[in-house]
């Protein structure tokens, strides 16, 4: 049997932008990623804390140190700048092998987003 495990979490980063016209995604600080093990093009649910909002988009590289977090196309409209958000991905696995898998949960620095 498979089971849906949470695979890794961004907690708690602030919006940095809002780009409507832009062809879709979440754009997220390549060290964000890394430090997550989030791969560009991966699937990721964002949950807004601000007002309730779930969604799913897929992540695309931001620049380094930057701290960006930037909600692109349709995905925008969900968010406003300054908004908070909790960044999920999920794995599928055999079930005795999710029982000891431990998730890459990130805590960034709230202001800036960065790891520090």
């Amino acid at each position: 049997m498979f089971v849906h495990v949470v695979k890794s979490k961004i907690h708690r980063v602030k919006v940095t932008g809002a780009d409507l016209n832009y062809i879709g995604s979440i754009t997220i600080d390549e060290d964000l990623m890394d430090a997550a093990n989030i791969i560009e093009g991966e699937k990721v649910q964002i949950v807004n804390n601000n007002n309730g909002e779930r969604l799913e988009t897929y992540a695309i590289p931001g620049p380094r140190n930057s701290g960006e977090i930037t909600l692109n196309g349709a995905a925008a409209r969900k968010v406003a700048k300054g908004d908070v958000l909790i960044l999920i991905t999920y794995a599928m696995m055999d079930i005795e092998k999710a029982k000891d898998f431990k998730p890459k949960l990130l805590f960034p620095n709230e202001e800036n987003n960065l790891l520090t």
